[in-house]
């Protein structure tokens, strides 16, 4: 790949490059890397895992005394 650049950012580019020890092609990638967005996840609906939350830390625990609280006792069957 070519990429052209003006001939400043050449010069910044390769006093950086020169700075970190590195070859003008491995900071130009780092550079890059840096600026693109996260690969996405193969599973589409692994981005909503752990986006709700009940805001309660017993939920685990005590589901079935919590869920007779929140429907006043009442069977699954009689909602």
């Amino acid at each position: 790949m070519t990429v052209h650049l003006p001939d400043e950012l050449r010069v910044r580019l390769a006093a950086e490059a020169a700075r970190q020890g590195k070859s003008v092609d491995a900071l130009v990638a780092e550079l890059v890397a840096a600026q693109l967005p996260a690969e996405t996840a193969e599973d589409p609906l692994e981005a909503f895992i752990g986006s709700g939350s009940s805001g309660r830390g017993d939920l685990a625990r005590r589901h079935r005394e919590i869920r007779a609280e929140m429907t006043d006792g009442l069977a699954a069957r009689d909602l």
